[in-house]
């Protein structure tokens, strides 16, 4: 593994929060949410899972000096180990590290509603994200991820749900044309 303060680009004697401010800004930059149907999609992951051993490593050293952090912006440790099964696509083992988890904090809620993003089902992710949100409001990820999900839906629902009378799909489309060719058969002509 590279030297881990090399990866997320701060000094040898970083402070810890340093070290979780330059995490956290490079988990934004390279979310595979954000280069999903990219060719640089692989990349990306790869970065992200580079990122993540880095920090990981890091965060051991300061939590055997003395602090009591126990994880991923102050949550369990093992949210770290949760993130990377989530990134790694092993969902269902990642799902059931969470639910052994008893103390139910934003990060909880949030890595919960990845799993349910990745699995396609969008409400109920929506409602971890919603939760996680309303716990940790400064948290930006927390914030990005429930607004992307919030604007897919709602690009979802008037797509799928939103028509009206007036707007014409496929079906009225082939019904019209049949009925248009009928009365011109009536009338001795032929339309098609």
């Amino acid at each position: 593994m590279r030297n881990p303060y090399e990866v997320l680009g701060v000094t040898q004697g970083a402070s810890e929060e340093e070290i979780k401010r330059a995490y956290r800004e490079l988990v934004k930059k390279y979310h595979p949410d954000k280069f999903s149907d990219n060719p640089l999609q692989d990349l990306a992951e790869e970065k992200l899972r580079e990122i993540n051993e880095a920090y990981d490593a890091l965060m051991k050293n300061f939590q055997g000096s003395n602090s009591g952090y126990g994880g991923n912006y102050g949550g369990d440790s093992s949210f770290q180990e949760i993130r990377m099964e989530i990134n790694r696509g092993n969902l269902n083992g990642a799902e059931a590290k969470l639910n052994a988890i008893s103390n139910r904090t934003g990060e909880w809620h949030f890595l919960m509603g990845m799993i349910h993003f990745r699995k396609g089902w969008f409400d109920s992710a929506h409602r971890f994200f919603n939760t996680a949100c309303s716990m940790d409001p400064n948290n930006f990820e927390y914030r990005q991820m429930l607004n992307e999900l919030s604007q897919r839906q709602t690009s979802y629902r008037q797509n799928y749900y939103g028509r009206k009378g007036g707007n014409d799909d496929m079906c009225n489309m082939c019904f019209k044309i049949w009925m248009l060719d009928t009365c011109c058969e009536c009338m001795g002509g032929d339309c098609i």
